[in-house]
């Protein structure tokens, strides 16, 4: 069985009348005409449900930079003038200066307590916000126009690593469920240096329970590279899968605890795991897509590490879920955009009540004192700008500071960089974000980039 890759841009209609006119010979998702044998069971039933769910699984350009050269030849830069929060727990430094050599903070502070050196390239960044880079933790490269990534176009690629991810601050991505080797060969391209790009940390191929994936015409329909996908069913299959991906360099695990469509059948909790152990064994994390109350409790006993989705259809989490979200110490990566996304050529009623649902979990889940990493599902959804999830999060109850963590140090320390990336300060990696407007005020600002710096290299300037 194949798995896809790719954005759910086409509509539920679209994939209804797809599936009603493209096969002369019967219905797409059923056996030879007039047997009645259905080759995926219960989608003639609940189609809408599944496309959703899968939709889910796959779940202006400025000036792109050339290259990740941008940097001074001497590999010095300096930032003056910008309100820097170093971290999330620490003040802002007004008027400040911040100092590159060779990808590496070497000062931070203000004006006048900073040398300056002299002859060094200079951004004047008064009256923006500097933060550490962002990372998204939930994105995709399956859409089709990440096919054959070694081969496209260096402006081409540049313009689309752009178009979802640099200008948006993130200079740190962990995807969740792609073509490994395909998503490999563009890690390759960015950090040889030839585009400009963040750094790409993937599960590769996503384990998936047997079943569970739609026809491949459903997938085309949904904009997906069509690839094989590791369908397990107990202990054994996941091992197997999950010693392939990572002997081929994955960087993680990701699983589907339940199916996307009813009855929601949960993956067996001893398949769930012999992945997440062997993941551990190799001091690798381990992702989960929920899916629904049983499929969110079956990762979480299982030892999964982070929750890639809240779960609207499940309704509120009790006491009984949250407590166990606590005592396995999982992130939550909340997804709240998402919910309206997949909703969104269905009554506006049934979209906010979705949204509402999501972001209540969240209210609770950090009411429990739960970790939160921020992700977005780009990729599995084609609206790039994560302005109204951060709107989200901050609807949830989560301030700025909150939101800045989950953007910076939670994910550091969750994904072992903390003594790398998420902070800023002197010997750590210059990953820097240079906002419009203070988020402090508005957590919308936070996707109002004007600089976005790698290795202390600008590969992203919003065009003035």
């Amino acid at each position: 069985m194949n798995l896809m890759r790719g954005s759910p841009s086409e509509s539920i209609l679209e994939v209804q009348i797809l599936m009603k006119h493209a096969a002369p010979s019967g219905p797409i998702l059923c056996g030879r005409r007039g047997t009645g044998a259905c080759l995926w069971p219960g989608v003639r039933k609940n189609v809408i449900a599944a496309v959703l769910g899968f939709s889910i699984l796959l779940s202006g350009l400025s000036r792109p930079a050339a290259g990740q050269a941008r940097a001074a030849p001497d590999g010095q830069l300096v930032l003056t003038g910008g309100t820097i929060y170093a971290s999330p727990d620490e003040s802002p430094i007004p008027d400040g200066v911040l100092v590159i050599r060779d990808g590496k903070i070497v000062a931070v502070g203000r004006r006048g307590a900073v040398r300056i050196p002299n002859g060094v390239a200079t951004l004047d960044c008064s009256g923006l916000t500097i933060t550490a880079g962002f990372w998204n933790s939930h994105v995709h490269f399956f859409e089709r126009k990440w096919a054959d990534a070694a081969n496209i176009p260096e402006p081409e690629l540049a313009g689309q690593l752009q178009a979802m991810l640099t200008r948006y601050g993130f200079t740190s991505v962990f995807d969740l469920g792609s073509p490994w080797e395909n998503t490999r060969r563009l890690r390759e391209r960015i950090e040889s240096g030839e585009v400009p790009g963040p750094r790409i940390h993937s599960t590769g191929e996503a384990l998936i329970g047997k079943g569970w994936l739609p026809p491949d015409i459903v997938l085309r329909v949904l904009g997906v590279m069509l690839f094989p996908a590791p369908e397990v069913s107990d202990a054994a299959e996941a091992l197997a899968a999950s010693k392939k991906l990572l002997d081929r360099g994955a960087d993680g695990l990701k699983l589907h605890a339940a199916a996307q469509f009813p009855p929601f059948t949960p993956l067996p909790g001893e398949a769930i795991r012999a992945a997440a152990d062997e993941a551990h064994r190799r001091n690798k994390p381990v992702f989960a897509h929920p899916t629904s109350r049983e499929g969110l409790l079956a990762a979480v006993i299982g030892g999964v590490d982070i929750i890639a989705h809240t779960t609207p259809q499940s309704g509120p989490w009790d006491e009984a879920v949250l407590s166990a979200m606590r005592q396995a110490k999982v992130a939550l990566i909340p997804t709240l955009k998402i919910w309206k996304y997949v909703l969104r050529h269905d009554r506006a009623n049934l979209s906010e009540l979705s949204a509402r649902t999501g972001t209540g979990q969240l209210r609770a889940w950090l009411a429990s004192g739960g970790t939160v990493l921020f992700g977005t599902d780009v990729g599995g959804m084609d609206e790039y700008d994560p302005g109204d999830e951060y709107a989200l999060m901050a609807e949830a109850g989560m301030t700025f500071r909150q939101i800045l963590a989950s953007l910076t140090t939670a994910p550091a320390e969750k994904f072992g960089e903390r003594g790398r990336l998420g902070r800023i300060a002197p010997g750590l990696v210059a990953d820097l974000v240079a906002l419009s407007a203070d988020p402090s005020r508005d957590v919308r600002a936070f996707a109002a980039v004007r600089y976005t710096i790698r290795d202390g290299k600008l590969i992203y300037r919003a065009a003035p």
